[in-house]
């Protein structure tokens, strides 16, 4: 029974996600501090935060928009982790596996919206 935003694994995956994200970012250039890694951050952070903000809105209709915007997070994250890797901030190794935990909250994200979507129908 999910009870807060708390409950569902998307968040707490997405939790874990951030927490990996700003270890990784702690060793990029202190040039980057209020670019690159402040925007890797922003993003990451704001995938569970919209979660969160989306689960305690009065219905589905809301929530669903709050997880598209946390999409919209994830994809703009994609696209400052390849720059980040580009720029030799990231190794590949490591690029692959934050895009791997990248694809799999995406996939989460859209799933949840199905179901909400069905719900609603």
């Amino acid at each position: 029974m999910i009870k807060t935003h708390k409950d569902l694994l998307v968040w707490q995956k997405s939790i874990d996600f951030v927490v990996a994200i700003y270890a990784i970012t702690e060793s990029f250039p202190k040039s980057e501090v209020f670019a690159l890694t402040n925007q890797i951050r922003r993003c990451a952070t704001s995938i569970p935060a919209n979660i969160a903000e989306g689960s305690a809105r009065k219905g589905n209709k809301e929530f669903i928009q709050f997880l598209h915007i946390a999409l919209g997070s994830g994809t703009e994250l994609d696209t400052y982790l390849i720059i980040a890797e580009k720029l030799r901030y990231i190794n590949k190794e490591t690029f692959d596996e934050l895009n791997t935990k990248l694809e799999e909250i995406t996939k989460m994200l859209v799933g949840l919206i199905s179901s909400l979507k069905r719900i609603n129908n």
